[in-house]
């Protein structure tokens, strides 16, 4: 009987001494091989991207993030730029890389191209940006891992239209949203 005991001891040892650095390695610091997205328990990561290269993290629609923009002028110069969001908070600044439901921070842009990136309701425009003519203001929701949060296929946005003319600019102008960012 003692011999027994010996044997299934010394077994377990050896299975235990083999297993457990496998299952170590599972479970290392959240990245996998190949550089690219961790995999998260929020959405699902899709193939496509936005136009900046971002991959889309689509989302059932009703518990979406949503984004509104309001761009008003500034009295002092340039222009004011409100976000109102449903289902969808800033994360602080040193957030970890990792996509947490409803979560995030905004990038806006002014006629796609992006001049900013936000972790609160508002932006003060330079006036030095958006020169003569008609512009488009975008805000478009991240997730802190980088994925652009989507509903059926499509980045969750908002964007304004404003329109600078001499000498002063129109007044205030509500952005309209993507299909993906409607309630």
């Amino acid at each position: 009987m003692p011999r027994t005991s010996w044997i299934r001891r010394t077994l377990a040892a050896l299975a235990a001494a083999v297993l457990l650095p496998l299952g170590a390695a599972g479970c290392a610091s959240g990245h996998h091989g190949g550089g690219g997205i961790s995999p998260s328990p929020v959405g699902k990561v899709l193939d496509g991207t936005d136009d900046t290269g971002r991959h889309l993290r689509e989302v059932d629609k009703k518990d979406a993030p949503q984004v509104a923009v309001e761009v008003t002028p500034d009295p002092a110069g340039g222009w004011d730029v409100r976000l109102t969001f449903r289902h969808f908070r800033c994360s602080p600044p040193g957030t970890g890389a990792t996509a947490v439901g409803g979560r995030g921070l905004v990038h806006l842009f002014v006629d796609g191209r992006r001049i900013a990136r936000l972790r609160s309701h508002g932006y003060h425009l330079p006036a030095g940006l958006v020169p003569h003519g008609t512009h488009h203001v975008t805000a478009r929701l991240y997730a802190d891992d980088g994925t652009v949060w989507a509903v059926h296929g499509k980045p969750v946005q908002s964007t304004a239209d404003i329109t600078v003319s001499d000498p002063a600019p129109a007044g205030p102008s509500a952005g309209t949203t993507t299909p993906a960012a409607r309630t």
